[in-house]
């Protein structure tokens, strides 16, 4: 027995990074995939390595293309780009493993030939009913049985109909590595028995098919879930055979990253949470610089109370072996934070596009907005980009400006002082006097703060209440005077009288 780690570990580096990122195709992408794709992409990025991105699509039951096509919706949302894989091709293709059957019947044979797999014929039955004539408890599995079954014995489970299954041959001896977080780990010998990677029938199990894909794909650095970690004993036995038959030359690294839990309690973040759902977030509107940059933060930072940093910096600064071991907790409060903050480092003209399918999806304009409406979402997005930490929040700002019909929040009209008739009326008087050449936001500032902080002796934040509610319908909206600039002499009077006059 030997407790040191395989010597015929990679110890590439550089450029000879190559890591993976193989989901299946389940379900909607959710955050916690999306951070295994990052850490993968920050660090091929970071070293000059290559990323390469399969699918796992063997699980006919649960497996979907609609849930493949949202994979690559995803990613390319999140602009984490790949070297290699599914919709790019690359030296190893094909990259989807429902494709790669006859590569794995290949590889199956070579381990078959060296001696490392055997066929076992054992049903679940005959393991219980062995386990309890021994003694042993049934929770230990299977026993071996299927080892040195001779060719007769072979033949005989064939002429009664089985189909064999194919079991590795597991060495006895502990199985030690060096996690690229959570340093060395060993798993005692005796840990687990000899194990199925092909069923009968032929389906090859995910201990077999991931490993191979790995190991012919060249990927000299495995960044996962700890989740995933009790299966890498497994996967070191199984790198041993394919090493010894010649399919690969080495043992990956692994690095097994922290588990990401919810808001509340100590339980993993799981695909239901709303949190969870990567699409819903980006309906929300958050923008991929932002959501990238909180999930780098769930087990890694860039430096001491430093949380908001650029992807060039994540990239440059980003190392595996500097991710913490330890849970993060998810805060939605502080992913939407940095967002906000991502927001504000925007271009005024970028922030404007970016809100235009936003405005779509809510009404607020067409799928192709006209000219018109795009002069004034030009116009207003420096005026709410300084207020808003989600996209998904500008069309409620902004709709006002868009439409002639307003629809007054109920808190609004609720919060409107005694006297909001007579200061809507004096704020209409006030503006009527401006010339229509000379409506800008400083004009209307001064008419009316003449009109209703020095005529009627109001403070500010009951002056212009009123009007903001008659403008706008919202208790809270773009800044005051900027808005009716935007929408004009005309327009902003009638809604000032409009207010005024209702019942």
């Amino acid at each position: 027995m030997s407790s040191a780690p395989d010597s015929r570990t990679t110890t590439a580096s550089g450029t000879d990074v190559r890591v993976r990122f193989c989901p299946s195709p389940t379900g909607l992408p959710h955050v916690g995939m999306v951070r295994t794709a990052l850490y993968n992409w920050a660090y091929a990025r970071h070293t000059g390595g290559k990323l390469i991105f399969r699918v796992e699509d063997t699980d006919a039951q649960r497996d979907s293309e609609e849930s493949y096509r949202q994979l690559v919706d995803a990613l390319t949302w999140l602009k984490i780009d790949w070297d290699e894989g599914v919709e790019v091709g690359g030296p190893h293709a094909p990259y989807r493993q429902s494709q790669r059957a006859d590569i794995y019947a290949g590889v199956l044979e070579k381990l078959i030939a060296s001696g490392a797999v055997y066929e076992s014929y054992s049903t679940a039955e005959e393991i219980d009913a062995r386990n309890e004539a021994a003694g042993r408890a049934k929770q230990l599995g299977y026993d071996n049985y299927d080892r040195n079954l001779t060719d007769e014995q072979k033949a005989a489970f064939r002429a009664e109909g089985r189909e064999p299954a194919y079991r590795l041959r597991v060495p006895d001896q502990d199985f030690t590595y060096v996690d690229l977080i959570r340093g060395e780990v060993t798993f005692p010998a005796g840990s687990f028995p000899d194990f199925v990677i092909v069923r009968a029938g032929g389906h090859a199990l995910y201990t077999f098919t991931n490993p191979v894909d790995d190991a012919l794909m060249g990927i000299t650095h495995v960044i996962r879930g700890e989740d995933l970690m009790p299966s890498t004993a497994r996967q070191l036995a199984l790198y041993g055979a394919l090493i010894d038959a010649g399919v690969t030359p080495f043992v990956p690294r692994f690095g097994h990253m922290p588990l990401v839990l919810g808001e509340t309690g100590n339980k993993k973040l799981s695909k239901r949470d709303p949190q969870a759902d990567l699409f819903l977030q980006r309906d929300k509107g958050f923008i991929h610089e932002g959501l990238l940059n909180y999930l780098s933060l769930l087990g890694w930072s860039i430096g001491p109370d430093r949380d908001i940093f650029t992807l060039d910096e994540l990239v440059a600064a980003f190392d595996i072996a500097d991710v913490n071991p330890n849970p993060a907790r998810f805060d939605q409060k502080k992913a939407e934070s940095i967002n906000g903050d991502h927001i504000r480092m925007l271009t005024v003209e970028d922030f404007a596009e970016r809100t235009i399918s936003y405005l779509a999806a809510a009404g607020v304009i067409d799928a192709e907005p006209t000219e018109a409406e795009r002069e004034l979402i030009f116009a207003v997005a420096p005026l709410v980009q300084e207020r808003v930490q989600l996209l998904g929040e500008v069309p409620g700002m902004v709709a006002f400006l868009f439409t002639d019909e307003i629809d007054y929040a109920e808190d609004a009209l609720k919060g409107l002082p005694a006297n909001h008739v007579e200061v809507l009326e004096a704020s209409a008087t006030a503006l009527a006097g401006i010339d229509e050449a000379d409506f800008t936001a400083a004009t209307i500032q001064a008419a009316l703060a003449g009109a209703l902080i020095d005529g009627l002796e109001l403070k500010p934040r009951v002056a212009y209440g009123p009007p903001r509610v008659a403008i706008s319908g919202r208790r809270i909206s773009p800044p005051l005077f900027e808005s009716m600039e935007l929408l004009g002499k005309e327009r902003t009077i009638e809604r000032l009288k409009g207010l005024a006059t209702r019942a």
